[in-house]
């Protein structure tokens, strides 16, 4: 008798626990969906693309794939209630890596150094490239169909960045040896452009061009001025 009372009332509390888990369940699944008033999308950014160089000289090519990565953290602020349109400011790191037929070399004039740039026949090298390193201030304009409790949305961001050159050397490698030219007065220290990414949840495409030419003041061996300037297309990857 008692073994059966005691089952009896085991049978009935089942119920209640599994009424109270469910409840709890729901509240919390509640009170994770609750929007978040002071929220912020996609604080750091990563790149990769490639470089389709423009404003070309006569002859010149490039060859094999010419990278493009950046990397850095922007701060978004919101600037309406429902925290779908955005400014955001930012500091990052960018990485050009130009295959081309274009041939630095440094020469003595006068008991000064002076840069020599030749335009050189596919074929007749066996790598070719300049490399090229920036601190750049992303300043953009988001718009976004984001809330607080999911990542998974569409977004357009536009904006323009200023970079300033930290690092280049130049490469040219052939059967009669090797050339390196290291911190090219030539080259343009502060560059600016204009960029635009867009695109669903993780995917997103990703532009820039840059207004400012990649050389400041230099000219091939035949005359012609070098305005090379960058246009990288590839992909974004924003990470919260």
């Amino acid at each position: 008798m008692r073994i059966t009372c005691f089952l009896l009332l085991l049978f009935m509390a089942v119920p209640c626990v599994a009424q109270n888990t469910d409840i709890n369940e729901a509240v919390t699944k509640t009170d994770s969906l609750t929007p978040d008033p002071f929220y912020r999308e996609d604080q750091f950014y990563a790149s990769i693309s490639y470089n389709l160089v423009q404003n070309k000289v006569d002859q010149y090519s490039q060859n094999a794939f010419s990278s493009g990565f950046t990397f850095g953290f922007l701060r978004d602020m919101p600037i309406n209630e429902a925290r779908t349109y955005a400014v955001a400011i930012g500091l990052g790191y960018s990485y050009n890596n130009i295959k081309q037929n274009l041939f630095v070399y440094e020469t003595q004039e006068r008991g000064e150094t002076a840069r020599v740039y030749e335009v050189v026949e596919e074929g007749s090298f066996d790598k070719s490239k300049q490399v090229l390193h920036y601190l750049e201030i992303p300043l953009e304009l988001r718009w976004r169909n984001s809330t607080s409790y999911s990542h998974k949305f569409w977004r357009v961001y536009t904006g323009f960045k200023v970079s300033y050159l930290i690092g280049d050397h130049s490469y040219f490698g052939a059967s009669g040896g090797e050339v390196r030219v290291r911190n090219n007065p030539d080259l343009n220290k502060l560059m600016c452009g204009a960029y635009v990414s867009a695109g669903w949840n993780t995917w997103n495409f990703y532009t820039y061009y840059g207004f400012t030419p990649i050389y400041k003041d230099a000219y091939t061996v035949k005359g012609e001025k070098i305005n090379l300037s960058s246009l990288n297309i590839g992909l974004i990857f924003y990470i919260l």
